[in-house]
């Protein structure tokens, strides 16, 4: 049945706590303030994933969290008392992908002028730009992307990635993948030559963990 991978972000006063009593596989990650989950604390720069209810609270400053949430498709983003925007959202299908899945959440870094030869994924994801500046190619269509700037890829389609020739750049996504894939890169190159070519991206991986989506 439909799925969709769907990324909010999450704005918090200083102290202010928000509940989400639900179980869905979520990623979160925090890019401004600091935020306890379920009691321990996400600095800035850090990110969690978990399948339990959740509960949020900012620290004094204030906090803004990336949330990414694995959901059935019918199922409508929710009412909030707090500033949560969905920033997009991508259809799936866990069937498609494996019999068994992990959530992963992960930040690719590019150097100036950096680029991710032609590849795909063994899963649909959602990132979202944290820094810098970068062209994704793919479906035959080229799109552009600054800081904030959140876009979905269905895993199969090839994907042709150029970061800005003046900055470094980085983005953070989250991934449905087949659950073999525990530890190893989802990554596969279409030209054969690639393969062994050295590449210049790198990658840090925050957290994953085997997640059974509820039915739709």
């Amino acid at each position: 049945m439909p799925h969709e991978i769907r990324l909010f972000e999450d704005v918090l006063f200083g102290g202010e706590e928000v509940r989400f009593d639900d179980p869905a596989p979520r990623a979160l990650y925090v890019p401004a303030g600091s935020v306890l989950v379920n009691g321990e604390e996400v600095p800035a720069d850090g990110g969690v994933v978990l399948a339990e209810p959740l509960r949020l609270c900012a620290a004094a400053g204030g906090a803004a969290v990336w949330r990414w949430e694995v959901v059935p498709a019918n199922e409508g983003p929710g009412a909030y008392n707090h500033r949560a925007t969905l920033r997009l959202a991508g259809r799936i299908d866990p069937v498609a992908i494996a019999e068994e899945l992990l959530l992963r959440l992960d930040s690719v870094a590019f150097p100036p002028g950096g680029t991710a030869l032609l590849h795909t994924h063994q899963g649909p994801g959602i990132r979202c730009l944290r820094e810098g500046d970068i062209r994704i190619d793919t479906e035959g269509r080229s799109s552009s992307y600054g800081p904030g700037g959140a876009w979905f890829e269905s895993g199969p389609e090839p994907v042709f990635a150029q970061a800005s020739p003046d900055v470094s750049s980085r983005f953070i996504r989250a991934m449905v993948l087949p659950r073999s894939l525990l530890g190893a890169s989802s990554i596969r190159y279409v030209r054969d030559e690639d393969r062994g070519r050295p590449k210049s991206q790198s990658y840090r991986v925050f957290a994953e963990m085997p997640i059974s989506p509820r039915p739709a």
